[in-house]
């Protein structure tokens, strides 16, 4: 039997805020495995994951609601195949910039392209002192918040002739990804003493116990990478309560070679598993 996620977890592993998922679940696009009866939460299955990350996929492809229910009940493999091609080919005669997610769609539904995925370690990190930038966000503004607090950092730590300790990293409240809006934090560990300029400040970056998955490539199809790193600490793991902690070990300003980017994807657990 496959395991529970309150909708709170499911939507950090998903992606998808609670307001979609609450959504999907009036229209009957992606309805919760169990609602209580008396308080009304609702609860996933981690089979659920993979349903919710092609309705993802479609989404961002800008498929219909309805176009996705019908490739969803569609018959026969034929019939589903039939349905994503007919909108894959509109999209590609007139939506140059869909490209990249058809790519990513494709390759999400290759079985051994997922089999290769990289396996999940747990690990205890000590609290380091950092420099760092804070911010309340909207998730649509993460990316461009994120590369400009990064050059921020950057920039701060060279005018300053500090030296970095490690890769640069990321802190993100639960409410960013439940409710599209949330405090984000990028730090990058360092030596010396800061002289706080701007929005830049001194910060001890917390101890954090962490299941570990490492995302390979952009982050267009990183769901998949929180996907299954929910599905293990779920069923093999205790999660606790904590915001969810990333490490970018190589990116744009390290590389154009998007395949050569690398994620490290931090979830909160409570360790069991001697020398972690």
């Amino acid at each position: 039997m496959a395991a529970s996620l309150p909708i709170g977890d499911f939507s950090r592993a998903t992606q998808m805020s609670i307001k979609t998922l609450r959504h999907y679940h009036r229209v009957g696009l992606l309805e919760p495995a169990d609602v209580d009866q008396f308080t009304g939460h609702r609860r996933y299955t981690t089979d659920q994951i993979p349903t919710a990350q092609v309705i993802r996929r479609f989404r961002e492809l800008d498929m219909p609601i309805d176009d996705i229910r019908s490739v969803l009940a569609a018959p026969d493999v034929t019939a589903r195949n039939e349905l994503i091609g007919a909108h894959l080919s509109r999209l590609e005669e007139g939506l140059a910039r869909t490209q990249k997610a058809v790519g990513t769609l494709r390759d999400l539904l290759d079985p051994q392209q997922e089999a290769a995925r990289p396996g999940i370690s747990h690990r205890s990190v000590a609290a380091t002192g950092a420099v760092a930038v804070t911010a309340v966000i909207d998730i649509g503004d993460a990316g461009a918040w994120y590369q400009g607090a990064l050059g921020e950092l950057r920039a701060t730590l060279g005018a300053q002739g500090l030296s970095a300790t490690g890769a640069p990293g990321g802190i993100y409240a639960t409410d960013l990804f439940t409710s599209e809006r949330g405090q984000a934090t990028v730090f990058i560990g360092c030596t010396g003493q800061l002289r706080p300029v701007g929005r830049v400040e001194a910060v001890v970056v917390p101890p954090a116990e962490l299941a570990v998955i490492v995302h390979q490539g952009p982050h267009d199809d990183i769901d998949r990478s929180y996907g299954a790193l929910a599905t293990h600490v779920t069923q093999r793991a205790l999660a606790v309560e904590g915001p969810i902690r990333e490490y970018y070990l190589s990116g744009r300003h390290d590389t154009p070679d998007e395949s050569a980017w690398r994620t490290e994807i931090g979830w909160p657990i409570f360790q069991t598993r001697p020398g972690g």
